[in-house]
């Protein structure tokens, strides 16, 4: 356990605040808060934005569909659930591949931005579709090209930050999810209001216009400031000596950079339960949360306008983004467990209702918003994944491809078996998955706190048997990833 989680307990409320905002310990040597700035910059920036247009282009296509879409194309069956079917279906072929050529130095600075210039070019193609297939096939070929997007900025991060910097980066960062998706929500309904007929052109298909400007500036600017990874080519804002004490900060920290990749990482990953632990807990972490972003749905199943439809679901996204940020970095603080555990009981309780069902519309509201608690879940979960495969950079890199991989596996036909979006007489039948949901919300956390406890039990173990060795392993960490005054060798 950190120093800084240990004294967690004795904070007083003015120190928590002041932890919660503390990015640069005044313990550190000014150049490494030096370093820490640089990174920030770069790969914050990017990696923020990237995401935030990842998720623009990644639900546009739901926005779209309850704004003119469904009637322009005639489309009144499971239309929507096949438009992510497509998507995921690439999406899931390509993340191993993809996350193992992020792990290769010279390959991860530029990969992303190349990435993102290509799918920004199929997201403006979605404008000019005349039929449904189109949209199958470009749907198809959005998911294969960012596939790596996101597991692959997690490994980024890991591979760059430790211990409490990596939980407060990587909350940061994963705000952008539920911001790109409140966004377009908000850029629907402008679009919908405001640019409707012109130049001919419904307001659903402007949308996907408007998300292709978006991207491809931002990828543009991935290649001049994304680092890739600490032996990726230098970029021009960072000196050697920057490259040097970042390799000496991964190697306190015992963050084993990637070697040579050969077919041993896939029999060694396998041999340990890392990934069978990781993959459980994504994948239910996929199933229960997929009914979460229905409220669209329901909402225009109960008559409300399309303006209405677009904006209310976005206080959700919201609640989502102080949950991504203030949740991961009260985990960098306090035990991950602990938050985890809370965020968790909120979603559960959410679930609940939703099995009730009928409830007061006001209540139902409570529940709908109330699901944003699990912005926390997924940066948490890969922090700690970050921190407890951190000796095998390849291993890390497949856990991380295959847990998108097989989670995502289930976004290909779960949605179809339990949560169809119609019925024979077109009404929703979403809602029937309710019941699922709660059984793998709470998969999940348990799947989670076993990961941490199994983890912790191999650390002491480690220490016992080595004492001397886990003595100066513990110093090193202290040094970095505990974040404790302790630099002074």
């Amino acid at each position: 356990m950190s120093d800084l989680k240990q004294k967690a307990g004795r904070l007083s409320p003015l120190g928590l605040i002041k932890e919660v905002f503390n990015w640069y310990p005044s313990y550190y040597p000014a150049e490494e808060r030096k370093l820490l700035f640089k990174l920030d910059l770069s790969i914050l920036i990017f990696a923020c934005l990237c995401f935030f247009v990842k998720y623009l282009d990644q639900t546009n296509i739901s926005n779209a569909y309850v704004s003119g879409l469904k009637e322009d194309f005639g489309l009144y069956g499971n239309e929507l659930n096949y438009f992510n079917v497509c998507y995921f279906t690439s999406y899931v072929l390509f993340q191993i591949p993809g996350l193992l050529l992020m792990s290769r130095p010279k390959l991860a600075r530029w990969l992303l931005p190349t990435l993102e210039v290509l799918w920004g070019i199929c997201t403006f193609a979605q404008s000019r579709a005349t039929n449904v297939h189109q949209l199958y096939a470009l749907r198809f070929l959005v998911g294969m090209l960012e596939a790596p997007v996101f597991a692959g900025t997690h490994f980024i991060l890991g591979s760059w930050y430790t211990g409490p910097e990596l939980f407060k980066r990587a909350g940061t960062w994963f705000i952008c999810n539920p911001l790109g998706t409140m966004v377009s929500g908000y850029l629907q309904a402008a679009a919908y209001t405001n640019l409707s007929g012109v130049g001919g052109m419904p307001g659903w298909r402007w949308l996907f216009i408007i998300d292709g400007i978006f991207t491809i500036p931002v990828a543009l600017i991935g290649f001049f400031i994304f680092p890739g990874i600490p032996g990726s080519p230098k970029p021009f804002y960072m000196t050697d000596r920057d490259v040097a004490l970042a390799k000496e900060r991964t190697t306190r920290a015992k963050i084993r950079q990637p070697g040579k990749m050969s077919l041993d990482v896939f029999k060694r990953t396998f041999k340990r339960w890392h990934i069978w632990v990781f993959i459980t807990c994504y994948a239910c972490m996929i199933i229960c949360s997929y009914p979460s972003s229905y409220m669209s749905l329901w909402l225009k199943a109960e008559g409300y306008s399309v303006t209405q439809i677009n904006q209310l679901p976005t206080v959700t996204y919201a609640v989502n983004i102080v949950a991504s940020w203030l949740g991961t970095t009260l985990a960098a603080i306090y035990p991950e467990w602990i938050i985890y555990t809370i965020a968790s009981a909120c979603c559960l309780f959410s679930t609940l209702c939703m099995i009730i069902w009928n409830i007061p519309t006001g209540l139902k509201f409570v529940a709908w918003y109330v699901f944003g608690m699990a912005g926390c879940l997924s940066p948490i979960l890969y922090s700690t994944i970050n921190i407890i495969v951190r000796d095998d950079a390849e291993e890390r890199a497949l856990i991380m491809g295959a847990m998108m991989t097989f989670g995502y596996s289930f976004n290909i036909w779960v949605p179809l078996l339990a949560y169809p979006t119609a019925g024979p007489d077109g009404a929703p039948r979403w809602r029937k998955g309710w019941p699922i949901s709660f059984v793998f919300f709470f998969l999940l956390w348990a799947g989670f706190v076993a990961s941490v406890y199994i983890w912790r039990r191999e650390q002491k173990r480690e220490a016992l048997v080595s004492p001397q060795e886990s003595g100066s392993d513990e110093e090193t960490d202290t040094v970095i990833v505990d974040g404790t005054p302790a630099l002074k060798n």
